[in-house]
């Protein structure tokens, strides 16, 4: 007769609930411990709900989608609820999320924490959602914060390895090794992270509306370039009247060529012949991409032609030839500035008049007339004048630029700087730990002998 298996003791169960030295990932403070979380937590999942008992109302019912963007928004407007007779089964037989309680995405986007912060019902998707029953060893707020580190993270995933959609499992989440402080030390560690992020959340804030409000003052520098105002000092210094400025048309200014389509047959993308420019996708603001050649040219525009996009997707778009002669399909307009003004004033007049050029557009594929563009009016100065107003608006849009870029610059290093706090405070380095505090170790065996 087989002998019956002896109950392990309290100390064998605390060395099993311990990570061994050599599979500790790095050193933590001597009052902290290595541990899995099945020691602070028993994980599980909810009973399976049928598609056929969802409803339109009634207690919410939550899928991965819905649980990551509680946990990103901390709200959601749900479509999908369970009926109330059945939560209250679940409730009775299976139990349900409590508070302080964590669910846990288990597939597709693995590893997103939902922290369950108050006793508001809902029920959730079997399978896709792991769900941690805490037994009191780990603050919830702190098991978040460490499942949102890069430790964590790539600990997930090479649990996942191999598998066609990212899972996270029940068993591999029992065996997700973390590190574990003292229950006041945990506490200490989430208020600092908190107090941390929300210095960084405000430096980010006024950094995206320096980088959100580039466009507003682009178009403050051009307005004041065309009334007249950036170049107001200049006049007085030269001695020009403010009656210098003359109202032209464009038809006046500029010679206007229309493009004109190619079939496939010829064009090639081969780099023979001259280039053929199609439309909004070869431009950006200050470079064309050239990747179809011809060479059968009939409408060719020229270097330092003003080119605008007339037709499709990105009309209104406007840039400088920077090539020494292309063809234009019927999606581009090119202007050929006349001796009166220079070919950078017409560009940043057009970006200026972007909008109103815009609301001309029409068709089912928008699209812009000849005589639009030719009928436009244009405040004209003198050469010498549209030559300084061209290097003040080219310096201070250089200027708007490079702070545009630095803000988006430290916009990407305040979310480096974020996973930084997060690694050091889960090593102890954010100067919260009590070393003269009682170690973890006493909190796991007393969990333990409880349990």
């Amino acid at each position: 007769m087989p002998k019956k298996k002896t109950a392990l003791t309290i100390e064998e169960r605390l060395q099993q609930a311990l990570v061994p030295a050599e599979e500790q990932p790095y050193e933590v403070p001597e009052n902290w411990v290595w541990t899995y979380i099945s020691s602070g937590f028993d994980v599980t999942s909810s009973k399976r709900v049928h598609k056929s008992d969802w409803l339109s109302e009634g207690v919410p019912f939550y899928r991965t989608r819905e649980l990551v963007k509680l946990s990103e928004q901390g709200y959601i407007d749900n479509e999908l609820f369970i009926s109330e007779d059945l939560y209250k089964t679940f409730k009775k037989e299976f139990g349900v999320p409590q508070k302080n309680d964590l669910l846990i995405s288990g597939v597709g986007t693995i590893g997103v924490p939902y922290v369950i912060s108050d006793e508001k019902e809902f029920y959730f998707k079997d399978g896709n959602v792991i769900w941690l029953k805490n037994k009191g060893v780990f603050d919830a707020s702190y098991m978040y914060y460490l499942d949102k580190t890069v430790f964590i993270d790539n600990q997930l995933h090479s649990m996942s390895a191999g598998t066609t959609v990212d899972t996270y499992t029940i068993i591999n989440a029992k065996n997700t090794i973390i590190p574990l402080p003292p229950l006041s030390e945990q506490q200490r560690i989430v208020e600092r992270i908190e107090e941390l992020f929300t210095k960084l959340d405000e430096a980010k804030e006024r950094l995206q509306e320096v980088a959100d409000s580039f466009a507003v003052r682009k178009a403050a520098i051009l307005h004041k370039a065309f009334t007249g105002e950036l170049t107001q000092q200049w006049r007085c210094e030269n001695g020009v009247s403010d009656e210098s400025w003359e109202e032209k048309k464009l038809g006046e200014v500029a010679l206007l060529l229309s493009g004109q389509d190619f079939p496939p047959t010829k064009y090639n993308s081969d780099g023979n012949g001259i280039p053929y420019i199609t439309g909004a996708s070869n431009f950006d603001d200050t470079h064309i991409l050239i990747n179809r050649w011809t060479d059968e040219p009939s409408v060719i525009a020229q270097e330092n032609d003003v080119l605008l996009v007339c037709k499709g997707s990105g009309y209104g778009k406007t840039i400088i030839a920077d090539f020494k002669e292309a063809h234009i399909a019927r999606q581009i307009m090119a202007l050929r500035v006349k001796e009166i003004i220079d070919n950078n004033l017409l560009l940043y007049y057009l970006r200026n008049k972007n909008r109103f050029i815009k609301e001309q557009g029409q068709g089912l594929i928008p699209g812009l007339s000849r005589k639009v563009i030719l009928s436009l009016t244009i405040n004209l100065p003198t050469l010498p004048e549209q030559h300084e107003i061209v290097r003040l608006i080219d310096d201070l849009l250089a200027r708007e630029r490079t702070a545009q870029q630095a803000a988006e610059q430290a916009l990407a290093s305040i979310d480096l700087m974020k996973k930084s706090v997060l690694a050091r405070a889960f090593r102890g380095e954010l100067g919260t730990n009590k070393a003269s505090e009682a170690s973890a170790l006493e909190l796991l065996r007393q969990v333990l002998a409880e349990g």
